[in-house]
């Protein structure tokens, strides 16, 4: 494969990704591999998953092609839309946005997992349009209005309904607030809560505290600028 910036690489028959793009992906994900192995994590142990909200397709066809295998997206239309345009592509899908009601039936056609989960109503919407479906419950540790997610202190009870349901509940997903002491804590509160209720993933940190996040056993990163730039609005 050439070099060249101006060269366009095919990632599958129906669409082109510049070669340009693919090299700052992969330049970025180095970066990231690198943050996460500075705290003594193997790469193995922590999953990269590649957020592409607000970004055009081809950085999912970018993200493909440097080696990642996991994408999300936070809007139900947004990931209806990429996903029935990368059907090609060995990818699973995330939905890390709030679940709106008039949404649920498709947000649960078009992810793999369901990471957003903080109500016990969604649990059984979800449990009916795909029963067995794989979630992640979210907790909000800040208490912010405009967050979504469950209170600690309801969180267990959310996780025991959706098993109930016969939901595959995998584990915690947590936005920890922009101050580093206080995303530490958010993040060994989920891990200790995960361990409590023996689930296995834990979704902690983001671009700017994956660091704390691995420090603090997170099974997953979710980045989206740190690999594909600045944000289009």
């Amino acid at each position: 494969m050439t070099s060249s910036t101006s060269a366009v690489m095919t990632t599958s028959p129906a669409f082109s990704v510049s070669r340009e793009l693919v090299e700052r992906v992969a330049a970025n994900l180095a970066d990231v591999r690198r943050r996460i192995t500075s705290t003594g994590r193997e790469l193995d142990s922590v999953r990269i998953v590649a957020v592409t909200k607000t970004f055009g397709v081809d950085v999912v066809h970018a993200a493909a092609e440097v080696g990642l295998t996991t994408v999300a997206e936070n809007y139900v239309d947004e990931m209806e839309s990429k996903r029935g345009s990368t059907r090609d592509l060995a990818l699973r899908w995330h939905y890390l946005g709030s679940l709106q009601s008039n949404k649920i039936a498709r947000a649960a056609k078009n992810a793999d997992v369901l990471c957003g989960v903080s109500r016990s109503k969604e649990l059984d919407r979800i449990a009916r349009e795909r029963p067995g479906m794989s979630i992640y419950v979210q907790v909000d540790f800040t208490d912010w209005a405009q967050r979504n997610g469950v209170a600690v202190s309801d969180a267990a009870e959310l996780v025991e309904r959706g098993r109930q349901l016969g939901l595959d509940v995998r584990g915690l997903m947590t936005v920890a607030a922009p101050e580093r002491d206080a995303a530490r804590r958010a993040f060994l509160a989920t891990d200790e809560l995960c361990r409590d209720l023996d689930l296995v993933e834990r979704s902690m940190g983001m671009s700017d505290d994956l660091e704390v996040a691995c420090e603090c056993a997170t099974s997953e990163v979710r980045v989206g600028r740190a690999l594909f730039g600045p944000r289009k609005v």
